[in-house]
């Protein structure tokens, strides 16, 4: 199995919208593992790996967001790996 490890930021109206909590339901029903995070600059930070088709379904939601978020941009990098045993929001 091909596995896509990446950092994902992105901006809009991201924070404030339940996002991170949508991030972390879609990822683990995906089996993503990794972490979300929101930024001081009102920006939302995520890290993940999964396997390549699920990866890029979550990427693709990404775009998208919680129903009340309205995503302006997306910047996706490819990432060395790392290890996490679940989809955690950081605070």
């Amino acid at each position: 199995m091909i596995e896509r490890f990446v950092r994902i930021q992105i901006s809009g109206k991201v924070q404030g919208v339940y996002f991170r909590a949508y991030t972390q339901n879609i990822a683990r029903s995906l089996n993503i593992k990794g972490w979300v995070q929101n930024l001081g600059n009102g920006d939302v930070c995520i890290e993940a790996f999964g396997n390549l088709p699920d990866m890029e379904t979550f990427i693709r939601w990404c775009s998208t967001g919680s129903p009340d978020a309205r995503v302006e941009k997306v910047f996706v990098s490819d990432i060395p790996h790392f290890h996490e045993v679940d989809f955690k929001i950081r605070r």
